[in-house]
C-alpha cells in the first residue's frame, strides 16, 4: 500500500526498464518519435480548443513532473537494454494518469511502442509491470485502458492480458484532429491475486 510519495520509481523485467521521463531525454525521445510518426499520428491525442496545439517536449515533462508529485501520474519511459549499450534505449512511453484514491481507487494507463519493436511483447510487458505495480505498491484497485476500435496493435495488448472489454465510449477523446470513439478495457486486483506479470509471461509465446 501507498506509503507517502509514490515517485520517482524504475520497474524491471529482464531487458525491460520502466524508468521516469527526464528532461535530458529530450534528443532521444524526439528521434524515436520522429522515426514513429507516421505509425502514431493516427492514435495521437490533440487538443480541442481553437487553435490549441500540443506542448514541446520540455512542457510536457514539465506537467508530467508536476502530476507525479501530485500523486496523481507515473510517467514512465519503456527503454530497453542492449548489447553492447552503455545505458537502456528508448522503445516506448507508458503513463499512468488520472489517479483517484480515496474511494475509488483507480487509474488509467496509455502507451506507445517504436514500431520496429512492436510485435516482441514489449507493450504487454510493460502494461503488466506498471499495472502490478499500483495494485500491489499503491494499493489502487482498478486499471482502465481506453483504445480506438481501430488500433488492432492496442487491442492485441488488452486482449492477452485478460483485461476486460466493458464497451464502446462515443467521441471519448480528441485524438488526431477530431473527437474519436473508443473501447475501454479494465482490470481490478481481485482479477489478478498472482500478479499480471506473472500470468502473462506464463502464458507469453516463447
Amino acid at each position: 500500500m501507498r506509503a507517502g510519495p509514490i515517485w520517482p520509481v524504475t520497474l524491471e523485467c529482464s531487458d525491460l526498464v520502466l524508468r521516469p521521463i527526464r528532461y535530458r531525454d529530450k534528443k532521444e525521445w524526439t528521434e524515436v518519435r520522429g522515426r514513429n510518426s507516421e505509425w502514431l499520428a493516427p492514435w495521437e491525442a490533440s487538443n480541442p480548443a481553437p487553435g490549441g496545439g500540443l506542448p514541446d517536449y520540455r512542457q510536457m515533462v514539465r506537467s508530467l513532473k508536476v502530476q507525479a508529485a501530485q500523486s496523481t501520474a507515473l510517467p514512465f519511459l519503456i527503454t530497453e537494454r542492449r548489447p553492447g549499450a552503455a545505458a537502456p534505449a528508448i522503445v516506448g512511453q507508458l503513463t499512468v494518469s488520472s489517479i483517484v484514491w480515496g474511494s475509488a481507487m483507480m487509474a488509467t494507463l496509455g502507451y506507445w511502442v517504436d514500431q520496429g519493436r512492436a510485435g516482441h511483447g514489449i507493450a504487454p510487458t510493460a502494461v503488466a509491470l506498471a499495472t502490478d505495480h499500483c495494485f500491489q505498491v499503491l494499493g489502487l484497485h482498478r486499471m482502465e485502458i481506453n483504445i480506438r476500435p481501430e488500433n488492432g496493435p492496442s487491442l492485441r495488448v488488452v486482449e492477452k492480458l485478460g483485461f476486460r472489454d466493458e464497451g464502446y465510449r462515443p467521441r471519448f477523446l480528441h485524438i488526431n484532429g477530431d473527437w474519436a470513439d473508443h473501447r475501454t478495457f479494465a482490470l481490478t486486483s481481485e482479477e489478478v491475486p498472482d500478479g499480471l506479470l506473472p500470468r502473462w509471461l506464463a502464458t507469453r509465446p516463447s
